[in-house]
Parts: structure tokens; C-alpha cells; sequence
């Protein structure tokens, strides 16, 4: 067997296909305990202070209304790296001797010979296989479910007397008039 066929042999194709196949199974893996996180999130509930009655009893808040967000992760690279190293030698080895006696009639012939073969294989691999993780945004519809969740909560229960994001106070309209000329005084 050649050392061309060996490496013709190295399952490649299989290979990328098991790689790829891989990261698809891990990011749905990832994806699950993200939204398994953001229901944990949502069914916690902590007990806050109520601020606008100080003396009152608690108010109860889950995290996500308090904005937590699951954590979310993709793959960002996956790379694969394989090494081999294949050696064949053979050595083959011959010796003979022969040797004849005889005069007038039979004659007699010795002959001595030895052939051996030795061959010898070896193969050496190594593989490496390299996943980048990144931290990615939460999907856009949970972000907003979110968010509205906050909303409708801080309608019904306000956790500050005033509201800690007012609405911006409307520009001043300019006067559409035109500005009066400056009257000097003259020095007398």
C-alpha cells in the first residue's frame, strides 16, 4: 500500500460532515439552556422594598421584570485540524552459495539459499479540534417580550414615586414673527 493511498484514504468528507453536524447539535444545546435560563428568570421572584410606602409590605418582582437577560452564545469559528505521518520501508535480502562435486559419473550439486522479506509500517496521527464561542445578542422578540413585560409591570405597580425616565420636555416653537430692530439712543 502506498503512502498516497493512506492519505486518500483519510476520511475527509466524513470528517467536515461530523464537524459540522457537531456545531449544529452545540449551538441548539446552547439556544436550549438559554431559554431554559430565561424561564427560570421569569418564574424567580424576589421581594423588593415598596419605595413609594417605605413602612408597607414588600413588592414582588420576577427577574425578568427587572430586566435580567439570559446569557446567549454562538459559535464563531470551528476548526479541525488533522496530522499524519505514515513510513513504509521494506527490505529484502538474498544469499546463496552453492557448490558441485563430481568426477566421471554422478554428479552431485549442493545448493544453499535464503530469501527473507522484512517489511515494516508505521503511522502516527494527531487531530485538533478548536470551537470560538462568542457572546450573541438574546433574539430580537424576546428582547422586546422583555421589555414589554417591564412596561405592563411598571404601569401597575410603579417602583418609584416619579417616573426615572421622563418623557423629554418639548422643544420651544420659535416665535414666527420677525425680531424688532434694536433701538439706539443716541449720545446727545
Amino acid at each position: 500500500m502506498s503512502i498516497g493511498q493512506e492519505l486518500l484514504n483519510v476520511p475527509f468528507a466524513e470528517m467536515v460532515q461530523k464537524l459540522a453536524l457537531s456545531v449544529a447539535e452545540s449551538q441548539t444545546e446552547l439556544d436550549r439552556h438559554s431559554t431554559d435560563v430565561a424561564k427560570y428568570m421569569a418564574d424567580q421572584k424576589i421581594q423588593l422594598p415598596d419605595l413609594s410606602n417605605p413602612n408597607g409590605p414588600p413588592k414582588e418582582f420576577s427577574l425578568v421584570s427587572m430586566g435580567f437577560l439570559p446569557a446567549f452564545y454562538a459559535v464563531q469559528e470551528a476548526e479541525i485540524e488533522v496530522k499524519m505521518a505514515i513510513s513504509m520501508t521494506k527490505q529484502t535480502e538474498k544469499a546463496g552459495s552453492a557448490s558441485v562435486k563430481g568426477g566421471w559419473g554422478p554428479v552431485a550439486a549442493q545448493v544453499n539459499a535464503s530469501y527473507s522479506s522484512r517489511y515494516a509500517y508505521s503511522q502516527e496521527g494527531a487531530s485538533r479540534l478548536t470551537i470560538k464561542l462568542a457572546p450573541a445578542d438574546p433574539p430580537v422578540l424576546l428582547q422586546k417580550y422583555m421589555e414589554a413585560v417591564t412596561q405592563v409591570m411598571l404601569k401597575k405597580e410603579p417602583v418609584l414615586t416619579d417616573d426615572p425616565d421622563p418623557e423629554p420636555a418639548p422643544a420651544p416653537v420659535p416665535d414666527p414673527s420677525p425680531p424688532e430692530p434694536e433701538k439706539r439712543q443716541r449720545k446727545r
